[in-house]
């Protein structure tokens, strides 16, 4: 057991000692890393508890003070006093510029002297994003391969794609750093077949970044993209009759639109019409008209035809339409067939190309009441004929009762003569006896 003398000093040894320990604790300045934005403005913190009648002082990344206490050290009017007490020294750096990025010290001139450090971290902004590599325009089925580009940015941004509405997936990034040695260039890659659904459609890229604080740096590129043309003939009036006009429209759709038609009539080699005029009038329609119209619409992409058939007859009923589009293989590889037909019980009749029968349901329906006329009339005819000779038959009699009678019974002609005569002279004597 120790003396009670010892034990006295070693517990004030050991409260000497925890007295200059929290001493030392509380002299010891402490800072925070700061993240600041280029362009944008960082403060710096400096606290102390205990600043032991010593002043704070903050320092660069080269060692160069910036402020002791409430003095100003270098002559830079970006940095600005912002708070000084004795416990605390804070400071502001606007303008922040990426060579402002590095360790800066805070320091207490005690004895020993006390450090802290701060990190001040400098983002750079990326640029606006680039697209390289479109050509106007874009055919049909080719495959489009663009390039977007930012530079600037630190640490090096992230970019993506987008089609309209609809994401796509781009290459690998490939990151470059730029000649400041501080910022990176980033680019992306995207390849995709175009369709005539892209045409006026835009492709976007985005940029994103930390810096940029939930917005977002974007361009973009609208697609042209050339496709074959498309057709259909519009009739007007939509079901046109004997004697009426008729225009024909050649409705044409593609990119470029076409500005050529050529207007023909199937089994006449002689063109109706070739100009940029897409519409085709029969002034006055009869039986003659009846046939099939062809429309040749013709861009820089190709040709497109269209059929028309119509057929023109004295029966009319309520019209029942029936649109048909079909395609046929044409002569060239650019040039498509499409088969449009209406029909109606008076006007026009659906006939597809395998099968051009100029008959049609309207015709064979007229055809079969003419028949039937026909056949009534035929009957009618003959019930009149049989009724005819019926009265003949019934009147012949009449005239065979004016014969003298008693010539039936007589044996020979001279005898028939004599008693028609004695006959007639008996009647007459008869008669005047009578009388």
């Amino acid at each position: 057991m120790l003396p009670p003398a010892l034990t006295l000093l070693l517990l004030l040894g050991c409260l000497a000692a925890g007295s200059g320990t929290l001493s030392q604790d509380e002299s010891q300045p402490t800072t925070s890393d700061e993240t600041v934005v280029a362009g944008g403005t960082v403060v710096l913190k400096c606290k102390v508890e205990d600043p032991d009648d010593s002043s704070l002082q903050w320092s660069n990344p080269a060692q160069q003070t910036l402020y002791f206490g409430e003095k100003r050290a270098l002559r830079d009017n970006r940095i600005q006093l912002v708070k000084s007490t004795p416990n605390e020294l804070a400071i502001s750096i606007s303008n922040v510029v990426l060579a402002d990025e590095g360790e800066y010290t805070c320091s207490i001139f005690t004895m020993p002297v006390r450090t802290a450090k701060a990190l001040v971290t400098v983002l750079g902004i990326p640029q606006n994003p680039q697209i390289f590599g479109y050509e106007l325009p874009i055919r049909e089925t080719e495959t489009a391969q663009l390039t977007c580009r930012s530079s600037g940015s630190k640490p090096a941004a992230q970019l993506r794609w987008k089609k309209g509405n609809k994401e796509l997936q781009g290459g690998a990034p490939e990151v470059m750093e730029d000649s400041n040695g501080k910022t990176f260039t980033v680019t992306s890659h995207v390849e995709f077949t175009v369709t005539k659904d892209d045409n006026d459609v835009e492709v976007t890229c985005t940029v994103d970044h930390e810096s940029l604080q939930n917005s977002e740096r974007s361009t973009s590129q609208k697609l042209q993209v050339h496709f074959k043309p498309t057709a259909t003939i519009e009739p007007d009036p939509p079901y046109p009759r004997e004697g009426e006009e008729l225009r024909l429209q050649c409705e044409a759709q593609g990119n470029p639109i076409p500005q050529e038609f050529l207007w023909t009539k199937e089994g006449s080699d002689v063109p109706l019409n070739l100009n940029t005029n897409r519409v085709l009038t029969l002034p006055f329609l009869n039986k003659s008209d009846s046939g099939t119209y062809i429309c040749m619409a013709t861009s820089t992409m190709g040709s497109v035809v269209v059929r028309y058939n119509l057929d023109i007859n004295d029966f009319s009923q309520l019209p029942t339409p029936h649109v048909h589009s079909t395609s046929a293989p044409s002569s060239g590889p650019s040039q498509f067939t499409t088969h449009v037909t209406m029909a109606t019980a008076s006007s026009f009749t659906p006939v597809a190309v395998q099968d051009a029968s100029p008959m049609s349901s309207s015709s064979g329906t007229y055809h079969a009441v003419i028949g039937g006329v026909v056949a009534v009339i035929v009957f009618l005819l003959l019930s009149l004929l049989i009724v005819l000779a019926h009265y003949l038959i019934r009147h012949k009699g009449t005239y065979l009762t004016h014969e003298a009678k008693g010539s039936d019974d007589a044996p020979d002609a001279d005898t028939a003569i004599i008693n028609a005569e004695g006959g007639q002279a008996s009647g007459d004597d008869k008669k005047e006896y009578f009388i």
